[in-house]
C-alpha cells in the first residue's frame, strides 16, 4: 500500500458497490473513523471540501468504515471526555481539557461546533451499527447524514452516543425509519459489519483513525489538510506504478 501522510499517500482494500445503473466511481474512498474521535470529525469536513474542490466530485464514492477506539468502554457508563483523556494520558482533567481545547479550536476553524466541556466519552459500537444500517437504507447520502448527526450529538450537544433514546432521536432526525432503528438496537444486527471493518483495519496495520484508503491501494492517515486529500484523489486515479510512497 502506498501512503500519504502530511503532504503525502499509503495503499489498501476493497471495491465499492455503486447503485444499480450508476456509473462506476473514479475514486472509492474507504474511511475508517470513530464517532467519538474529534480528528475524524475534522477529517470528514476536510475530505468533503477536498472532494468539492476536485475536478470530478461526482465521481467519488465515500464509504464509511467502523473503528472503535475504545471497544471495551462499558455501555451505559459515559464519562467526561476531559476526565477520560486526563486519566488515559496523564495530567488529570486539566490536561485533558487542554487536549480537547486544541481539537476544538481546529474543528471550529472548519466551521464545526464543539462543546468539549460537556462532551461524554461513551461506547460507540451501536452507533457504528446504525451507520451501517443507514447505508443499507439510503446509500451513501443517508449514511453521511446519520454520521454527521451523531458527530454533532457527541461533540456539540453533550449527548451519550451509546444511549438508545439518543440514537433513536438522532437517526430519526437524519431521516432513518425509527422502527428499523429500534429493531437493530434490540439485537446485534450489523455487529458482524463492525467487526469485519475492524478486522480489515487490523489487516492493513491501522493503529488509529481517521484512516482513508482510495481505490484500495493509496491511503492517508490523520486529519490531513484539504490539499493532501485532493492529492490523494489525484494519485488514486493514476496507474498504480505512478504512485509514490511517502512517510510522515
Amino acid at each position: 500500500m502506498n501512503s500519504m501522510t502530511g503532504p503525502d499517500v499509503d495503499a489498501a482494500p476493497s471495491a465499492a458497490e455503486p447503485a444499480r445503473g450508476a456509473p462506476e466511481p473514479a475514486v472509492v474512498l474507504d474511511v475508517w473513523a470513530d464517532v467519538v474521535c474529534p480528528w475524524c470529525y475534522i477529517a470528514k469536513s476536510r475530505l468533503r471540501r477536498a472532494i468539492d474542490a476536485w475536478d470530478r466530485p461526482h465521481e467519488v464514492l465515500v464509504r464509511q468504515r467502523a473503528y472503535e477506539l475504545e471497544p471495551g468502554m462499558p455501555k451505559g457508563r459515559p464519562v467526561s471526555v476531559n476526565t477520560y483523556l486526563g486519566e488515559k494520558y496523564g495530567g488529570g482533567e486539566e490536561a485533558g481539557a487542554a487536549m480537547s481545547a486544541r481539537a476544538a479550536r481546529i474543528g471550529e476553524q472548519e466551521g464545526l461546533r464543539f462543546d468539549m466541556a460537556h462532551a461524554l466519552k461513551a461506547n460507540s459500537y451501536d452507533a457504528h451499527r446504525l451507520v451501517a444500517l443507514a447505508r443499507e437504507m439510503g446509500g451513501p447520502a443517508l449514511e453521511d447524514a446519520a454520521l454527521e448527526r451523531m458527530y454533532s450529538a457527541h461533540f456539540a450537544e453533550g449527548l451519550a452516543i451509546d444511549d438508545h433514546d439518543t440514537l433513536l432521536r438522532c437517526t430519526a432526525e437524519a431521516g432513518m425509519d425509527e422502527r428499523r432503528v429500534a429493531s437493530v438496537l434490540a439485537d446485534d444486527t450489523y455487529g458482524d459489519h463492525v467487526r469485519g471493518d475492524e478486522e480489515e483495519a487490523r489487516s492493513l496495520g491501522v493503529r488509529g483513525v481517521p484512516f482513508v484508503v482510495a481505490n484500495g491501494r493509496v491511503a492517508v492517515s490523520g486529519a490531513q489538510p484539504v490539499e493532501v486529500f485532493v492529492e490523494l484523489l489525484r494519485v488514486a486515479t493514476q496507474p498504480p506504478d505512478a504512485a509514490t510512497t511517502r512517510e510522515r
